[in-house]
């Protein structure tokens, strides 16, 4: 059969969906800080603007040498452009769900809401600090954790000076809230 009538690849089925990105729960916002959203929107603007262009030039360069079988550039071109389409949806998507939380304006400085940077202690006495962010700002290297993992779950609302209960694999483990800080306004 001619592969111009077969899907060059099985991955159309899962087309928006971005592997690696977490689900936002079913009936959920999808609660984001504004500097987040920036970053998102940034990154949209950057593959509409300029990674899709450039691609797009070089598919069209590589179609005009001739035979698409065997042209890597041309192959290659086309799945870039495919993954770029993905992102762009999925961006879209979350952008389009996205409810911008200003943390700065936050009036009870004490109890941790969304956008809290916070310190608690565990257990054992170790010091921990978490800022609670939206699903697409996970970067543990950085300490943001999602606001629907278990640290923030059992974080949220409590005050400076709780105890709260941090279900873990290991079983319940009591931790102790120390602070709580916001971003300044700005």
């Amino acid at each position: 059969m001619n592969k111009a009538f077969v899907k060059e690849s099985s991955d159309d089925a899962d087309d928006d969906l971005d592997v690696g990105q977490p689900a936002i729960p079913a009936g959920a916002k999808n609660y984001i800080t504004p500097a987040g959203h920036k970053r998102l929107r940034d990154e949209l603007l950057h593959l509409i603007d300029e990674a899709r262009p450039e691609v797009v030039r070089l598919v069209s360069w590589a179609a005009s040498n001739g035979d698409r079988s065997e042209n890597g550039d041309y192959i290659y071109g086309k799945r870039r452009l495919r993954e770029i389409d993905r992102r762009i949806r999925f961006l879209t998507k979350r952008l389009d769900l996205a409810e911008v939380v200003d943390s700065s304006k936050q009036e009870n400085v004490d109890q941790v809401f969304f956008g809290a940077t916070v310190d608690y202690s565990t257990e054992d006495g170790e010091v921990h600090t978490v800022t609670i962010v939206g699903v697409d700002e996970v970067d543990l290297d950085l300490g943001h954790v999602s606001w629907i993992s278990p640290i923030a779950r059992a974080l949220l609302k409590a005050k400076i000076g709780d105890g709260v209960t941090l279900h873990t694999p290991a079983g319940p483990e009591q931790i102790d809230v120390l602070d709580v800080r916001y971003p300044a306004a700005g």
